[in-house]
């Protein structure tokens, strides 16, 4: 808040901007702690685990993760997948069903990859050892574009790190104060907060900025 407040042109201490929040009844979002996941685990006959835990690469389009997460409504579960890249820490690609399965993800890389217009030799995907990214219809749409696939030991959330973050970011952020009616409006929740994320929320480990300004610094060096 106190950055934010600042990059507006209100310079205030870190203590003044508590004093503002509690009188105004501005409250932070904490996210619960984290739990503790041993770092070990075995690896995937399919695929290797070549990220291992290398969250900051230089450039933008290297390095993708992706993962799926579930989010309850009162006609049942909808389902998220997302691809997120490490250097900018942008969430380039996305997308929403009500089946869990492989074309999800492959739907998710899909709209990152138009999106985006990656050299696809270059690229890297790592993901968990989710059934989808293990299914021979994802496996081979990967091969087809060439992207090498990467996946996190069994059981080892720790080795994707970032995009479990998001998803903790998403759900305690909005997510989980809002009661969902059916599929359609979670699409409409998602892809505000995806827009806010990418445009908009300040991240501390790219040094207060926002994804968005990430990618154009690293387009500017290179």
């Amino acid at each position: 808040m106190q950055v934010a407040l600042q990059n507006k042109g209100i310079h205030i201490g870190i203590y003044q901007t508590v004093t503002f929040m509690n009188k105004i009844n501005i409250e932070a979002i904490k996210p619960k702690k984290n739990h503790y996941y041993a770092n070990k685990g075995k690896v995937h006959t399919i695929a290797p685990h070549l990220l291992k835990r290398q969250f900051n690469p230089e450039q933008e389009n290297t390095h993708w993760v992706g993962d799926i997460t579930y989010i309850r409504t009162h006609q049942g579960w909808s389902y998220l997948a997302c691809v997120l890249d490490l250097a900018t820490k942008e969430v380039v690609g996305w997308a929403l069903s009500q089946s869990p399965n492989a074309e999800l993800a492959k739907a998710a890389l899909n709209h990152a990859i138009r999106r985006k217009r990656p050299d696809t030799k270059k690229l890297q995907f790592h993901s968990d050892q989710g059934i989808q990214y293990s299914a021979k219809l994802f496996i081979k749409y990967l091969s087809t574009l060439h992207i090498t696939q990467s996946m996190s030991r069994r059981g080892n959330c720790w080795d994707n790190a970032v995009m479990e973050r998001f998803f903790r970011s998403l759900k305690s952020e909005r997510l989980n104060h809002i009661i969902f009616i059916n599929h359609a409006s979670v699409i409409n929740t998602v892809e505000k907060y995806i827009n806010f994320y990418n445009y908009k929320r300040l991240h501390s480990s790219l040094g207060y900025i926002t994804p968005t300004q990430k990618r154009l610094e690293l387009q500017k060096v290179a």
